[in-house]
């Protein structure tokens, strides 16, 4: 047996990439689904600093959070 240690493959852009940090939906990410920034929907909106703010911070840049968690869709709109 080796003491070499073993480096995982990455995994495919599937949860936590796709899961909003916030409240565990769907972000709607689509470079979590091997698109473009440009064809995300957040490209376009508007996120309030203070939904930014409540993003852990190690996460921050890494990770996007969903529609509603952004501000962006009504408050009473279900998490995807």
């Amino acid at each position: 047996m080796s003491d070499t240690p073993r480096v995982a493959s990455p995994a495919p852009a599937s949860p936590p990439e796709a899961a909003c940090p916030l409240c565990g939906g769907d972000n709607a990410c689509a470079m979590a689904a091997e698109g473009g920034a440009g064809e995300c929907w957040c490209s376009a909106a508007r996120i309030a600093p203070e939904a930014l703010a409540r993003l852990p911070e190690a996460e921050r840049g890494l990770r996007c959070i969903c529609a509603r968690c952004a501000g962006t869709a009504p408050p009473d709109a279900p998490a995807r």
